[in-house]
């Protein structure tokens, strides 16, 4: 009896081992590192979490919309990935994503924001990569124009461009 314990009790230790080690490996950006990622992520690639270029982020499940936004004339449409995908391709935990811009101005996103149909971490706008000048090279965008909820200051407030790093914690 003890041994089917062992057993048992070795295979899923082999399991949850495969499991972790899939999570966790990423290749390694070939192009510029865009956004650095840190915090309560299982995916890594590099020594302090993980290292993205667009082409990683482009290789995500898209997500496109057309709004208006505050800062912008007319509507506009953004490219990106959702927050939910990337949440789940990270394999992110916790309560809150901390966005940070090249400036190092931070906000802090609940990740209960990171819903379908919710805010995205664009990297285009109008079929143009969003350059550093134009708010980029990444911008959380909400569909401000889907729901009345996401026309308010705590969300103008997210919604942070030229943004390089996010921590999960």
């Amino acid at each position: 009896m003890a041994f089917w314990r062992f057993v048992q009790a070795a295979a899923v230790t082999v399991c949850l081992s495969g499991a972790a080690l899939h999570a966790q490996s990423l290749p390694a950006p070939e192009g510029e590192v865009i956004l650095t990622v840190t915090g309560a992520v299982t995916a890594s690639n590099a020594a302090h979490g993980i290292d993205l270029d667009l082409a990683m982020l482009e290789a995500m499940a898209a997500v496109e919309f057309e709004t208006t936004t505050i800062w912008t004339d007319g509507p506009q449409v953004f490219r990106g990935v959702s927050l939910k995908t990337l949440v789940q391709e990270l394999g992110a935990s916790g309560t809150v994503m901390a966005a940070s811009a090249l400036n190092d101005y931070t906000v802090e996103i609940p990740i209960s924001d990171a819903v379908e149909g919710g805010p995205i971490l664009a990297y285009a706008v109008n079929g143009s990569p969003l350059s550093v000048r134009d708010k980029g090279p990444l911008w959380v965008v909400y569909p401000y124009d889907t729901h009345s909820d996401y026309q308010a200051e705590v969300i103008y407030a997210r919604s942070i461009w030229q943004v390089a790093k996010i921590e999960f914690k």
